[in-house]
């Protein structure tokens, strides 16, 4: 066996370990949800290397400095205040996404005019335009943590593939019978994912641009999926009103959720697999265990449908966006509402949490995005500016830069 390399992907619950076997790229995760900045890194590692006989004596340095990176984000105070940086008049019809690549040096737009821009981030710089979908580009995103593809879900019934240095087209995935909506890449970057309103999802070979497989059962559109952090399970949340959990080898359905009442808006994995949040229109969310398929709580609250929710990168919050205008902040273990996020004058479409867990971002249809503190509930900061609603909004990395997209063909960076 070859241990190919150590990975830092999410910041603060742990690291993951990649490694080759048989000629297969496979990863684990180690969980350091525990981690404070009083840790001591070398009792930990000790602890780390009697619980994962993969690393070495030649590989214990290397987990301790990314011990004692993660150390150090810990202890940094998130009091950073965003100024309007640019507007970019990114297309000519609006929006629908935007995602940044890890570094945060660039990021994407979606939008209704067919198209997939990329940008650089420090300067607002086209970088490539991606041209070739015959219809709405509604799904995109790149295959971080590497950042050297991308992958465009289309109106037109097709996904394509990428090079982001170049702009270059490796592959066009065709075989979905309807639009598009949802798409992700593993965390190995050798599958892509793609959600349809045909009622499957598929998986796509990166290499080969082949098909790998059809995920059939559920009854109706699929609107959201994800791949858990170790890329083994996908899950999928469809207007059926259910949810379910596929296993990537097999290629099989491992259960079907069952107990919304309403279409499902959006579904995560957290960070340690453990458990999957939902989203649904019957104004509720749910958490599920993920080898089970149990629920074990249903967060009640909202008096619209829940449109957007996100766990944060520890896993031991759930935000959840509201057309009630809106959020909340729920424990992921006594599953109680923490904080109401009230201000928006708008049905708030997008949420997610600042990598350090310290704040909320949502976007409303009021033409503005807000910060908020996740702990007390405070607005922080009304981001503002379009002159339309606001699609989505995302963090960098880094958790010192974001990007707004809206109705107004518009985008606006933020430092």
């Amino acid at each position: 066996m070859r241990l190919k390399r150590f990975l830092l992907r999410y910041y603060p619950p742990g690291i993951i370990l990649e490694y080759e076997r048989g000629g297969y790229l496979r990863t684990k995760s180690i969980d350091l949800l525990d981690l404070t900045p009083e840790t001591n890194p070398d009792e930990l590692l000790s602890e780390i290397r009697q619980s994962e006989p993969l690393i070495t004596e030649s590989r214990a340095e290397q987990v301790k400095e990314l011990v004692l990176r993660l150390q150090k984000k810990q202890g940094q105070q998130d009091h950073h205040r965003f100024c309007f940086c640019k507007e970019l008049k990114a297309h000519i019809l609006p929006l629908t996404n935007v995602a940044f690549d890890k570094s945060g040096s660039r990021f994407i737009t979606g939008s209704y005019d067919r198209t997939c821009r990329v940008w650089d981030t420090a300067s607002g710089t086209e970088l490539h335009t991606l041209e070739g979908h015959k219809n709405v580009v509604y799904a995109i995103a790149f295959n971080n943590p590497y950042g050297d593809k991308i992958a465009t879900g289309s109106f037109d019934k097709t996904c394509k593939l990428w090079c982001a240095e170049t702009g270059k087209c490796f592959h066009t995935f065709r075989g979905h019978r309807a639009e598009i909506v949802c798409l992700a890449f593993n965390p190995q970057s050798t599958l892509v994912a793609t959600g349809s309103m045909d009622a499957t999802a598929k998986l796509w070979d990166v290499e080969s641009g082949e098909e790998v497989a059809t995920l059939t059962g559920h009854t109706a559109e699929v609107l959201s999926l994800c791949f858990n952090t170790v890329g083994d399970h996908l899950v999928t949340g469809s207007f059926d009103y259910t949810v379910a959990i596929w296993d990537v080898a097999s290629k099989r359905r491992v259960h079907t959720l069952i107990g919304h009442i309403g279409e499902i808006s959006n579904v995560q994995f957290n960070w340690d697999c453990s458990l999957i949040v939902s989203g649904s229109t019957d104004k509720t969310c749910k958490l599920w265990e993920a080898v089970s398929g149990k629920c074990v709580a249903t967060l009640v609250g909202h008096t619209e449908e829940v449109l957007d929710v996100s766990f944060d990168l520890s896993g031991q919050l759930i935000a959840t966006a509201s057309a009630d205008g809106t959020a909340r902040v729920f424990s992921a273990t006594t599953h109680e509402c923490l904080v109401t996020l009230k201000g928006h004058d708008g049905e708030i479409s997008k949420i997610c949490f600042s990598p350090q867990g310290s704040r909320v971002l949502t976007a409303s249809s009021d033409k503005t995005a807000r910060l908020w503190d996740a702990q007390s509930g405070a607005c922080l900061q009304i981001l503002e500016g379009h002159t339309d609603e606001i699609f989505s909004c995302v963090f960098n990395y880094e958790g010192d830069a974001i990007i707004t997209g809206s109705k107004d063909n518009t985008c606006r960076i933020w430092y």
